[in-house]
């Protein structure tokens, strides 16, 4: 991030709180995510990390019995409005899960499929993403000459570098990551780990992650949540050097969770 440059906030929520019919499982939290930077969301499991990157791009719609309130603002709209058309959110705020999904299908057409959902049919525009999103993702060597192989013939880790290209290829401004390096290996971990680093400067990346050491080599900012509310958000290194909770300290210390 350049030191000139001035924080433009990409998503704002205020206030979300969630509940499964009685039960609320996020109580209020509100957190600005900065375009062209990664923020890491931890905590110990069953924090409401995963729940709460969801309602970022309304992956949590489809659960029966449940109830959102509070406001999420993408660039200044609020999502939840009736107005907003959850097809045009999706294509701006991606998301890569924690177990790699790419399609049973080539390479190629799961880079493809997202920009034929969106009607481009110009096959030169589409072998021009194909080749660029993995590139982007650091996929391509392994790629290029295997477009035809199926996708899910590949090591997990290049898989959920497919994944990321296949979320880069229609251009989102947010990439919303699950875990995603938690079913993998150390080594393609890093990897991934290397892609979203150099991608950073292009994309707004929201990553729930458990991994301390993650969140601290890869992270932007840094948002500790803990049994559904929102303890500290801050920068990596000031909250890794100097939390202000104590409850903060006790976490990345080890002392629970």
């Amino acid at each position: 991030m350049d030191k000139g440059k001035i924080m433009k906030d990409v998503i704002t929520a205020k206030d979300v709180k969630l509940s499964y019919g009685s039960y609320e499982a996020l109580h209020g939290i509100s957190l600005n995510f900065h375009e062209d930077e990664l923020t890491a969301l931890i905590g110990p499991s069953g924090c409401g990390k995963s729940t709460f990157l969801r309602c970022l791009n309304r992956m949590n719609d489809d659960i029966e019995n449940i109830n959102i309130t509070g406001k999420i603002l993408f660039e200044g709209q609020d999502i939840y409005s009736p107005k907003m058309d959850l097809v045009e959110l999706r294509k701006e705020v991606g998301m890569v899960f924690q177990q790699p999904t790419p399609f049973p299908f080539s390479v190629y057409d799961n880079i493809a499929y997202g920009l034929r959902i969106a009607g481009i049919k110009d096959k030169e525009l589409i072998d021009q993403r194909v080749e660029e999103s993995l590139k982007q993702a650091a996929i391509w060597r392994e790629t290029k000459d295997n477009l035809k192989r199926n996708a899910q013939a590949f090591s997990g880790g290049q898989q959920q570098r497919i994944c990321i290209a296949r979320a880069l290829a229609i251009r989102p401004k947010v990439v919303l990551l699950d875990e995603p390096t938690s079913a993998l290996d150390p080594i393609s971990s890093s990897e991934v780990e290397e892609t979203l680093m150099d991608l950073k400067r292009k994309y707004t990346f929201i990553m729930v992650t458990h991994n301390l050491q993650q969140a601290g080599r890869i992270s932007d900012q840094t948002a500790f949540l803990m049994n559904g509310n929102l303890i500290e958000a801050g920068k990596t290194e000031e909250m890794f050097i100097a939390p202000k909770k104590q409850i903060t300290s006790d976490y990345l210390n080890g002392r629970f969770g």
